[in-house]
């Protein structure tokens, strides 16, 4: 799914969101009061868009791939 700049709100370095190592769910506050999140899962499949569940916003995670291997061993 190709998604424009312009739906995009941000983009947000992967070291500030808050990482859930039971759900493996990366979370990052959202203007609207919820968060936005991805899997670690959808990062490792090449998504790099976190959306917000309760508004339309989106925003682009920055991050390498050699980023995620920490993130999976733990």
């Amino acid at each position: 799914m190709a998604t424009t700049t312009e739906t995009i709100y941000d983009q947000i370095e992967i070291e500030d969101f808050t990482f859930d190592p039971v759900t493996k769910l990366f979370q990052y506050p959202c203007p609207c009061g919820d968060r936005f999140q991805i899997s670690l899962y959808d990062l490792q499949d090449g998504e790099d868009v976190a959306v917000c569940p309760s508004c339309s916003l989106m925003v682009q995670v920055i991050f390498d791939e050699i980023d995620l291997k920490s993130y999976a061993d733990d």
